[in-house]
């Protein structure tokens, strides 16, 4: 294979496998915006991976298989949300329970569901603007032969991104993680606002999950996420909670995460283990190069009470 079709095969698995990242961190990062630090996303990723291909193998849809994916992780930030904010939950605490519980209830589902067998998805996700792949040498194929969720993925990305930045909603988000005490003072509703952050973080990360299993494998099995979640946390925060940044980072570490796959595609021999621990590597060392001095949102993990007319943050 030239020199031109491994660059090419690279950059398309690459492009694939950042859109999981992508989706999951700009959840993390409505999230931590708002002050929620989700250790679950993991989990929620697991469990909407789960949901979404198995809905996908009923209905033999794969587009209910990403909505499914989706209200599952919606659900789950609801159960997030109402724990860490009305009930007033350790986030750090309730974020590992959900990974954990997360992964042992999808094992589990999986293995009562399938057994010891392995179902693939039967089709694959049209690809609409193939045609034109080959109009742009080497990158062609890699921006225009992906599957229609691709450039879904990146408009939600692009959607979350002008919330953020230009609504009434993102302003809220922004200002219930800075000072949740000032927010309250002026008649905002500061648990209505971050309950509903939980449940856009969510959401993303069920999305993200789903488009793992549905999208780029076609294929379950337990703990397929293989730490994606931990690495889209980091992301979030290495992006400054900024959608577009952090799609940025999520496609250079979608190279990393995607080598394995792109090598076997080239039939270069590597061993596995290796190229599966580069993004985790590549996570560590990009924290430490630009953790230093990284401003996070003053209230962030901070449990936010209003009792009888007053307010205050433990």
């Amino acid at each position: 294979m030239n020199t031109e079709a491994v660059i090419t095969v690279l950059l398309s698995v690459a492009l694939l496998s950042a859109v999981p990242l992508a989706l999951a961190s700009v959840g993390e990062a409505v999230g931590e915006r708002a002050g929620l630090l989700n250790l679950g996303t993991e989990g929620i990723m697991l469990l909407g991976a789960f949901t979404g291909f198995w809905v996908s193998l009923e209905s033999s849809s794969l587009g209910l298989g990403l909505l499914a994916g989706t209200f599952t992780g919606g659900v789950s930030g609801l159960l997030f949300g109402l724990i860490a904010v009305i009930v007033g939950a350790d986030q750090v605490l309730l974020g590992l329970g959900i990974t954990l519980g997360g992964s042992g209830l999808t094992s589990f589902l999986f293995r009562e569901t399938f057994g010891s067998s392995q179902p693939l998805l039967p089709g694959s996700m049209a690809r609409p603007t193939g045609g034109l792949a080959e109009a742009l040498p080497i990158v062609g194929p890699a921006l225009l032969g992906q599957p229609w969720f691709f450039y879904l993925a990146w408009m939600i990305v692009a959607a979350v991104e002008l919330m953020l930045r230009g609504t009434t909603l993102g302003l809220r988000i922004r200002a219930v993680g800075e000072s949740p005490v000032a927010v309250d003072t002026v008649g905002i509703s500061v648990v209505s606002t971050r309950m509903l952050a939980a449940i856009i973080a969510g959401a993303l990360s069920g999305l993200a999950g789903a488009s793992l299993s549905i999208v780029e494998l076609g294929f379950f099995q337990p703990n397929v996420t293989l730490g994606t979640g931990f690495i889209a946390i980091a992301l979030a925060m290495l992006g400054r909670w900024s959608p577009w940044r952090i799609a940025a980072m999520a496609i250079v570490f979608g190279l990393l995460r995607g080598l394995g796959s792109g090598l076997q595609l080239i039939d270069v021999s590597v061993q596995s283990e290796f190229t599966r621990m580069l993004p985790y590597v590549g996570a560590v060392v990009a924290l430490l190069l630009s953790g230093r001095g990284m401003r996070v949102p003053s209230a962030l993990g901070q449990t936010w009470v209003r009792r009888r007319g007053s307010v205050r943050v433990r």
